[in-house]
Parts: C-alpha cells; sequence; structure tokens
C-alpha cells in the first residue's frame, strides 16, 4: 500500500489539467452514507464495537480494484498533523480526524476516491472530479458502493432508503457537491444576492471545507440538502442545473467588470500579484485572497495560464498542516505566516518577477 509520505508527493488527479470549464467550477464532489445492518451507528457504538466493524470492513475495502496500491489507515496510527493534512486535502472530513480508535481512510492512487469508516456513518463513499463532473463523480462511487452492497449487509428500509446516523442523510444517503471560484460575484458584490437565490432553492452554501466553516479564496461548495424523497439522478440533475447557473453569472460578472472597471480589476490582480512576490509574512487568510484574485487573472489572461496551477495547488499546500509536514513539525503561527511567504515566493519566481531583498539580492 502507498505510504503517507507518497500520498503527499504528488497532487491529487483532480488538480491537474487545468481547461475552461475548471475556471469557475474547479471540483465535484459526491458522498455516499451507507451502514451495516444491526451495528450501532459510530456515536453510539463501543470501543470494542467499532473496532469489530472495522476489521469486517477494512480488508473488504482494501480488496477493490479501484484502491489497488492505494493508502489505508486506521487513524489510531495517525498523528493530528496526519490527520489535518488528510482534511486539508479533503480526503478524510474534520469529523473523522477527530475520531481514532476504530476508524479508517482507504484512498486510492489518483486521491479521486476515498472510503472512511467509522466516520459519522459505519462507511462514507467519497469520489471528486474536476469541474462540473457530478455525475461523473456519482458513477465513480456509485461503482464502487454496488461492488461492497453485494457483500455487505447494508442498513436499508423500503420507505426510508439508506438508513443513517443523521436523519437529513435518510433515503440516498448522498451529499453532492461543487467547490466554485466566484471573485467575479464577489468583486462585484452580487455574491450575497446570489448566495440567498441558492438557499431558496434549498441547497446549501457552504466554506472550504464544508458545513461551519468559512469562505476563503472566494472558494465556496454548493450542495444538496436533501436526500429522501428524490432520486440520485433527480438530485443530480437539479444541481448541476444551479451550478451551471452560477458559473455562468461569474463569468458574465467577469466579462462586465474587465468591459465596465478593467483597471479596477487589473489593479485587484497587480496588488495581489505584488503582495505574494515581495511578502515575507503572511498568514493564511491573506495568501488565499490573493492567490484567488491571481488566479482570477491568468483565467483573464492578464497572468500566465500556468498560473491557475500553480495557484490551486498553492491553495492546499500553503495550509498550516502542510506547511508543518514539510517543515517536519510542528510550527508557531508566525513561523507558518514566514515560511508560507517563502514558499509562495519561491512557487511564483519562474512565472512573476523575483522579488528582491532589502540587501538589494533577488531571491
Amino acid at each position: 500500500m502507498m505510504r503517507f509520505k507518497t500520498l503527499l508527493k504528488h497532487p491529487a488527479d483532480w488538480m491537474t489539467g487545468h481547461t475552461a470549464e475548471t475556471s469557475v467550477v474547479v471540483t465535484s464532489r459526491v458522498r455516499l452514507a451507507r451502514n451495516i445492518r444491526n451495528a450501532p451507528f459510530p456515536g453510539w457504538a463501543r470501543k470494542n464495537q467499532r473496532r469489530e466493524l472495522l476489521e469486517s470492513l477494512h480488508g473488504k475495502l482494501e480488496a477493490l480494484p479501484e484502491m489497488k496500491r492505494g493508502f489505508s489507515h486506521e487513524l489510531s496510527s495517525l498523528d493530528s498533523l496526519q490527520k489535518q493534512v488528510l482534511v486539508e486535502r479533503h480526503l478524510i472530513s474534520r469529523e473523522q480526524a477527530a475520531r481514532n480508535e476504530g476508524s479508517a481512510t482507504v484512498v486510492n492512487r489518483k486521491q479521486t476516491l476515498s472510503l472512511m469508516v467509522n466516520e459519522e456513518d459505519h462507511l462514507r463513499i467519497q469520489a471528486i472530479r474536476p469541474s462540473l463532473q457530478l455525475k461523473e463523480a456519482y458513477h465513480l462511487a456509485h461503482k464502487v458502493d454496488q461492488a461492497l452492497e453485494k457483500e455487505l449487509p447494508y442498513a436499508f428500509h423500503p420507505k426510508w432508503g439508506y438508513l443513517t446516523a443523521c436523519p437529513t442523510n435518510l433515503g440516498t444517503g448522498m451529499r453532492a457537491s461543487s467547490m466554485l471560484h466566484l471573485p467575479g460575484l464577489v468583486l462585484s458584490d452580487q455574491i450575497g444576492q446570489v448566495l440567498k437565490g441558492i438557499a431558496k432553492l434549498g441547497l446549501a452554501v457552504r466554506g472550504l471545507y464544508g458545513e461551519g466553516t468559512e469562505s476563503l479564496g472566494n472558494l465556496y461548495q454548493i450542495s444538496n440538502q436533501s436526500t429522501l424523497g428524490e432520486s440520485e439522478n433527480d438530485i443530480l440533475a437539479r444541481l448541476s442545473k444551479v451550478i451551471g447557473d452560477v458559473a455562468r453569472y461569474e463569468s458574465q460578472a467577469r466579462e462586465k467588470l474587465m468591459t465596465d472597471d478593467p483597471l479596477m480589476v487589473q489593479d485587484h490582480i497587480g496588488r495581489a500579484a505584488g503582495i505574494l512576490t515581495y511578502a515575507r509574512i503572511i498568514a493564511s487568510k491573506e495568501a488565499l485572497t490573493h492567490l484567488s484574485m491571481l488566479r482570477l487573472g491568468a483565467d483573464l489572461g492578464v497572468m500566465p495560464e500556468e498560473l491557475v496551477e500553480t495557484c490551486d495547488r498553492l491553495f492546499m499546500e500553503t495550509q498550516p498542516a502542510h506547511l508543518q509536514w514539510d517543515a517536519g513539525s510542528k510550527l508557531e503561527p508566525d513561523a507558518r505566516d514566514i515560511m508560507r511567504a517563502q514558499m509562495i515566493r519561491d512557487q511564483l519566481r519562474s512565472a512573476l518577477p523575483p522579488a528582491i531583498d532589502i540587501s538589494g539580492n533577488k531571491h
């Protein structure tokens, strides 16, 4: 199986190969919640019950063809920093990172599929694809789900569908979401109106790391809220339409800004480039804000196109746990801010004019 160090060496498959389709809709994700019949939900189970369930599932998950030579670990064998890195990579949830005994994760080599054991539910199957590919993400997760359903006694009710720890997941047990980059709507002060419209349609808008987190770097997650009374295809079709509409609003907002006030847009992008190129100390939130503007500049043709993938990678690699893993030790916030600024300067050096330090040497 893949080692943790190897997992981190390679960017996720969905982070590479930027196209016009990923300009606004960065990723699409589908998660299926499943439970085993007659076994207590993880939140109510005793430690030995969680361990027994893990032992009955772990081997079957690792044996799936999709997970061949993947990453597989019990969370009790990972330290807090490693677990936080997996959260920052969207491979496990914040809730699972808080669990320990009897919990595990299995991730495929491309980091497009992750299986969480004993999170809120016994099993969560998650698939991630680039751009607006909700149906493709669902098919990836569904294929694994079908294979496992032949071997596992899922908890299923003819009326209520798949039984889950949280009643809001009853029915399909599916949460589908897309991550959107919406700087145009933010700069044109339309974001509030758009988010209200999404909420009225019964969809949820969350931040970078899901429920209870704020939007950072102008990144927003839009997902379904109801899973009962609709089929998977109906949910995906409705969500895809709304996300497609929001993506069009964003593209229109960008075009209008470049027509009506190009100097303002270029100023935001130029200031972001200047700060990221010269800053010696930069906090996570500020870095994400400026990287968002740099990404916008690359999408608009104001900056080199290859900066999109650089920004996407830096969105993740400048997060606290990734920085500390790269440093090989835990760091205080001030030290992280210095290291983050250095990493960004190093990454942008080939694409932007290099910063000049106080001694006058180029660096």
